[in-house]
């Protein structure tokens, strides 16, 4: 797994977030196992409810694609994009990564290109339920 141009990727996906209402960008990359990377950020909605996290937008962009088998992701974000904190996935990003990985699928969370914590997918929703 190149960690390193995955969280790269993440970074580079801070400049397309769309987060007007609360100025928190997130990126995101997601690594496919035919080795591509998606890309995602979050894309807010005045309305809240259509609002669409970093996680799940690359997720639903590769799923849109017919890809279904996922490696690892990586997900940074910070206010106005400086990413100063670990960012974890909420709680509906992790069961939408349940739904199309496995209990052992990486979890990167990154505040730079060294600085990162790993985790898999179990670690982040025990007791998980799937198909």
């Amino acid at each position: 797994m190149e960690t390193e141009k995955l969280i790269q990727k993440a970074f580079d996906m801070l400049n397309f977030s769309y987060a007007p209402y609360s100025n928190f960008k997130v990126g995101a990359s997601l690594l496919s196992n035919d080795g591509r990377i998606w890309g995602g950020c979050n894309i807010e909605n005045s309305a809240f409810g259509p609002s669409n996290c970093a996680e799940r937008t690359a997720i639903f962009k590769a799923v849109s694609e017919g890809v279904k088998d996922f490696q690892a992701i990586c997900i940074v974000g910070g206010k106005e994009g400086n990413v100063k904190d670990f960012c974890p996935p909420c709680g509906v990003c992790r069961q939408v990564m349940r739904e199309f990985c496995s209990p052992d699928f990486k979890i990167i969370l990154a505040k730079s290109l060294t600085e990162y914590k790993v985790f898999t997918l179990a670690e982040l929703l025990p007791e998980s339920f799937s198909l």
